[in-house]
Order: structure tokens, then sequence, then C-alpha cells
């Protein structure tokens, strides 16, 4: 990561610390990776399921917005890719709700970093 450059970009009031970052997110891929399992773990998505499909969907996007806004330096493109995520996040929990409310619930404040994260986003690309 580029730290001179990212310390240097115009950020929201609200943008927490940095170590926030390295606390929050290990929590919400363990968050993920439950939700996922309890999804697998019913009988219906044992093999597979096209609800999976969305999750993987999404959890592609997640996965590249950090090469996207820190090595690349593309902010504009990886505001899009976490429009994608956020828009992948929500076919999923939709999906998984009819087949276990748990999973779903467990996404709710992944759901909400990712709205935070939009903001953020969003607020550097219109200051920068």
């Amino acid at each position: 990561m580029d730290k001179k450059w990212y310390d240097n970009l115009k950020k929201s009031k609200l943008t927490p610390p940095n170590w926030v970052f390295g606390t929050v997110w290990p929590i919400l891929y363990t968050t993920l990776g439950v939700s996922f399992f309890l999804i697998k773990k019913e009988e219906k998505c044992s093999k597979w399921c096209k609800p999976l499909n969305f999750f993987l969907i999404q959890m592609f996007f997640n996965l590249i917005w950090t090469w996207l806004f820190f090595k690349q330096k593309k902010i504009k493109l990886a505001l899009l890719d976490l429009s994608l995520v956020i828009i992948f996040t929500i076919l999923t929990m939709i999906k998984f709700f009819k087949i276990n409310k748990y999973a779903t619930y467990i996404l709710i404040p992944y759901i909400l970093w990712l709205s935070l994260a939009f903001y953020l986003s969003l607020y550097i690309v219109l200051n920068n």
C-alpha cells in the first residue's frame, strides 16, 4: 500500500483510524465464512446451490477492491467495484434468507460496514 498517497487524500471526518480496518475485516471475513458454512450445510445446498454463486461473486468484487483502490489508485473504478459488492451482497442476503435466516443475520454487520465504506469511498472520489 502506498501509505503516502493514501494519507494525502482528502478523507471524511468519519474515516476511522487505520487500525480499525485491520481489526474489523478479520471479524467480517469470519462472519462471511460462518454464513457460507451455514448455507453449505443445508441439505438443499450441500453439493451447490445458486445463492452460493451470488456469495462468491460478491467476494470476488470484495477482494479486488483493495487492488483497485490502493495498488492501481483507480478510486472511481474502486467505487464502482464497491457498488457491485453491495449489490451482490444484498442479492446474497435475499437468497440466503430463504434457506437459513441466521446466515443472513450474520451478514448484517458486513452490509453496514460496506455502506460506511461506500460513503468513505464516495467522499474520496468527490473530494480528490
